[in-house]
């Protein structure tokens, strides 16, 4: 197993118009094993219903995933920690959505609340990536930046059929209108992907409050060029807010690298998803 080193930072600020923070963020990395984090949530809901919603889905993810390593999942093969971990994440997220749509039930006045969420594991050289709504996760490598995620919104499925441009996307009025959120059914259908890292890379997890104002090309250079690269979520938080801090923001970075001489060719395939007609939308409520 080649040597590798996990370091994690992440922040979330309130922006410069809203008068509460519905984003929520967890970050962690283990001293002693190659594992580590991000959860990013962004709530909707109104009043304290969406930082109700986004605290619950990221303690309830913290809460599976601090049992792992345990000793079991030490004591088998990679490719059943592969699957623990997916088995992990699929088990939170049910457990989060459930937690959710009880709160809602016995509090009326958070009856319309829900949540997005993004989460990204690294155990070893194992990443995988669980989202729902328009949170994201993006790698970046020697290759350039890459989004692993899909945004489940009405704009994405516009663009995937090709009714409009990335561009036209960015500009809608109708940006943050979601098809997919934890708390609004019994059943969640979270997007999961996941890949094998063979260099070293930076991973950004953000909610929409930092893509509404930068665009991939200018990720994509704050990722290559700012250092130390853990302190790019205060650049990213920053220069959100300059060009109006409308929304929330939140931002994760995890630093992978491996030993130089173990650094090896990346594959860098482009990831597909099929588009889904949906059965909800949901509309992330402004203030």
């Amino acid at each position: 197993m080649e040597a590798i080193r996990l370091a994690v930072n992440g922040r979330t600020d309130i922006g410069q118009i809203r008068e509460e923070n519905e984003d929520c963020i967890r970050w962690y990395g283990d001293r002693e094993q190659p594992f580590a984090y991000i959860v990013v949530a962004d709530g909707m809901g109104g009043y304290s219903g969406g930082a109700t919603a986004s605290r619950i889905a990221v303690e309830t993810l913290e809460r599976h995933l601090g049992k792992l390593p345990d000793g079991i999942f030490l004591s088998c093969s990679p490719e059943q920690q592969q699957l623990m971990l997916r088995a992990t994440l699929i088990d939170a997220i049910d457990s989060a959505n459930r937690e959710i749509l009880e709160t809602r039930h016995s509090h009326p006045q958070l009856s319309q609340m829900g949540t997005t969420l993004v989460v990204a594991v690294i155990w070893n050289d194992f990443l995988i990536v669980a989202h729902i709504g328009d949170s994201r996760a993006y790698l970046w490598n020697n290759y350039g930046l890459q989004r692993l995620t899909r945004d489940h919104s009405v704009v994405q499925e516009m663009v995937d059929q090709g009714k409009i441009t990335e561009q036209q996307a960015q500009e809608s009025n109708i940006r943050n209108h979601i098809t997919r959120a934890l708390g609004v059914s019994d059943q969640v259908e979270p997007t999961i992907n996941s890949w094998t890292l063979t260099e070293s890379a930076l991973l950004l997890l953000c909610s929409d409050g930092l893509t509404e104002y930068l665009d991939d090309h200018t990720i994509e250079r704050v990722l290559a060029t700012h250092r130390p690269a853990l302190e790019c979520v205060y650049r990213f938080i920053d220069d959100a807010n300059q060009l109006g801090g409308r929304d929330n923001i939140s931002a994760g970075i995890m630093e992978f690298s491996t030993m130089p001489d173990t650094v090896t060719e990346a594959s860098n395939e482009a990831i597909t998803l099929k588009p889904r007609k949906e059965d909800v939308t949901v509309r992330k409520e402004q203030r």
